[in-house]
């Protein structure tokens, strides 16, 4: 897996490439847990080139979000492949999730901060 970010004003862009899975989530959960340590509350995570998630990228990702939302900040996803969304959907993860279609509908939900 792959990973490039990318800033717009207040909202961190992370792009992902690849797989998410067990051989490779932690260098994920690195990059994030570094952002949120470097005060980072507002993220937006691309998956327009997410091929697959496993468990354990499902379980970084929920990790994610609860320590974003208690520091008040914003954790969205974006562009989820048919796949991904099927497996956000068979875990439940879709009513836990800001999820849009579009980057640019994903970054005005961050508010005036991310425009």
């Amino acid at each position: 897996m792959k990973i490039k970010e990318k800033r717009i004003n207040d909202v961190v862009i992370i792009h992902l490439n690849g797989r998410l899975d067990t051989a490779n989530f932690g260098i994920l959960e690195k990059n994030l847990l570094d952002l949120i340590d470097a005060n980072e509350n507002n993220i937006l995570i691309n998956c327009k080139k997410l091929d697959y998630v496993s468990s354990s990228g499902l379980r970084i990702l929920l990790m994610v979000l609860k320590k974003i939302t208690a520091i008040q900040g914003k954790f969205i996803l974006c562009e989820l492949k048919e796949n991904i969304m099927e497996i956000f959907k068979i875990s439940g993860f879709t009513s836990i999730f800001e999820i849009y279609n579009k980057q640019e509908e994903a970054l005005n939900n961050f508010g005036s901060t991310a425009i």
